[in-house]
C-alpha cells in the first residue's frame, strides 16, 4: 500500500526529493499545493513537471481514508466515521465554539488503557495510525468546511479521539509538526492540546520536545483505589509516579497543564473528593486548569450516570474555594453520537449483524 504524503514532515520531503535527484526546493511547491491549496490529485499541480508528478504518484497517496458517514449536530458539530484502506473504523469530530473551531483527531484502531467509562476501550487497538492518516483527518475535515464556503479554517486541535496518543509517539509528533509548521496548515502551537491517560515515560519525552503544545491528563480521580478501579492503566503506571512526571514537565516547560476530570455519579463527584483533588494538586496550582467533564452515558457501560448537576456545582465550587483554577466542559453534539466511539462502535455492530444475515443465508 502506498504511503501517505501527509505523513512527511517538510524536512523529510525535502529529504526524499534529494535522494532521488530533485531538488529540495519541489517539497516546498508541493506542499504548497497539499495545504494552501488542497488538492485532491497530483495531477492538478500545475506548476510541477509531469515527470515528477508521476514519480508522486507512484510513490504516495492522498487518500488512505474514506468518508464512511457524517453525523452533523444541530450546534453545527460534525462527527465523522472514516473508513480505512484495511477496512478499519475511525471517527474525527469537529466542534465549533466562539473562539474558531476545534477538530478532535484519533491516533490509533482501538484503544489498550481500557478505561471502564469509555466507548473507545471498548475494543482493543489493532494497530496504530501512521502521521499521514492522522494529518489527513484534518485535510478531510478542512475539506468539509471549505465546502461550506464560510471561509472558515480549522484553528484548533485536540488530540483526544480514539487511542492513547502517547502510546503512538513517533507518528504522533511527526503530525504535530506538520500541522504545526508555517508552510502547512500553520495551526499554532499554542492551540494544539495533546490528551494523555498518563504514559509517564512519554510524558518525561515530550517536556523534553522543546514545543509550545498543550498537555491534558486524564486524571479522573485523586487517589489510587479509586483511579484503578476506573482506569486499569494506574495499576501500572500510580498516581505518585504520575505527579512526579507533571513537575518535571512544570519545571521544564513552565507551561499550564490541564487535568481532565469526568464526573461519575455516586463514584468521583462528592465534596470530599473535589478536596483531595485539591490537595493533590496544590502545589501545581499556578500551572493547572482542571477539566470537569459532564459523562457522557454509553450504552454498553450502564454502571455510569452522568453526576447531578448539583454535585458538579458543588465539586466546581469545592475547587474554587480551594484556589483550583478549574471549569465546566460545555457539551458539544448532544444530538449526535457525541462519545468518542460510539459511532465506530454502532457501525461495527451493524457491520456483525450483516455479515451474519448474510453467512445465515448461504
Amino acid at each position: 500500500m502506498k504511503e501517505s504524503i501527509y505523513g512527511y514532515t517538510f524536512t523529510a520531503l525535502e529529504d526524499w526529493f534529494v535522494e532521488r535527484g530533485h531538488k529540495a526546493f519541489r517539497a516546498k511547491q508541493v506542499w504548497d499545493w497539499l495545504y494552501k491549496k488542497r488538492i485532491d490529485s497530483f495531477s492538478e499541480m500545475t506548476n510541477v513537471k509531469q515527470e515528477l508528478i508521476e514519480v508522486l504518484e507512484e510513490s504516495f497517496t492522498l487518500q488512505t481514508l474514506d468518508v464512511h458517514s457524517k453525523q452533523v449536530s444541530q450546534d453545527g458539530t460534525m462527527k465523522f466515521l472514516f473508513r480505512l484502506k484495511d477496512g478499519n473504523l475511525i471517527e474525527t469530530v469537529l466542534m465549533r465554539f466562539d473562539y474558531g473551531s476545534s477538530v478532535c483527531v484519533t491516533t490509533q484502531v482501538g484503544c489498550n488503557i481500557g478505561c471502564s467509562f469509555c466507548a473507545s476501550g471498548l475494543l482493543t487497538k489493532s494497530r496504530d495510525l501512521t502521521a499521514g492518516e492522522i494529518v489527513e483527518q484534518i485535510m478531510h475535515v478542512q475539506k468539509a468546511m471549505d465546502e461550506e464556503e464560510k471561509e472558515e479554517r480549522v484553528s484548533h486541535i485536540v488530540v483526544m479521539g480514539i487511542g492513547e496518543p502517547f502510546d503512538n509517539y513517533e507518528n504522533l509528533m511527526a503530525f504535530l509538526r506538520v500541522v504545526n509548521s508555517d508552510r502547512g496548515l500553520g495551526i499554532g502551537a499554542r492551540h494544539i492540546t495533546v490528551s494523555t491517560s498518563g504514559i509517564i515515560k512519554r510524558i518525561y519525552d515530550f517536556a523534553n520536545e522543546n514545543i509550545q503544545v498543550n498537555l491534558a491528563v486524564s486524571l479522573h480521580a485523586p487517589n489510587n483505589e479509586m483511579r484503578t478501579r476506573i482506569m486499569k492503566i494506574n495499576k501500572a503506571q500510580p498516581i505518585e509516579k504520575l505527579m512526579e512526571a507533571i513537575d518535571y514537565y512544570l519545571e521544564k516547560t513552565n507551561r499550564r497543564i490541564t487535568f481532565e476530570y469526568i464526573l461519575l455519579d455516586g463514584v468521583n463527584d462528592s465534596k470530599e473528593t473535589a478536596l483531595e483533588l485539591a490537595e493533590l494538586i496544590k502545589d501545581k496550582k499556578k500551572l493547572s486548569y482542571v477539566n470537569l467533564i459532564p459523562y457522557n452515558p454509553v450504552d454498553e457501560h450502564i454502571q455510569y450516570e452522568q453526576s447531578r448537576k448539583s454535585n458538579i456545582l458543588t465539586f466546581f465550587d469545592t475547587l474554587m474555594k480551594q484556589g483550583v483554577q478549574c471549569g465546566v466542559r460545555h457539551e458539544q453534539g448532544s444530538d449526535i453520537d457525541a462519545a468518542c466511539g460510539q459511532l465506530r462502535s454502532k457501525q461495527m455492530e451493524k457491520d456483525r449483524k450483516k455479515a451474519k444475515a448474510s453467512a445465515g443465508k448461504e
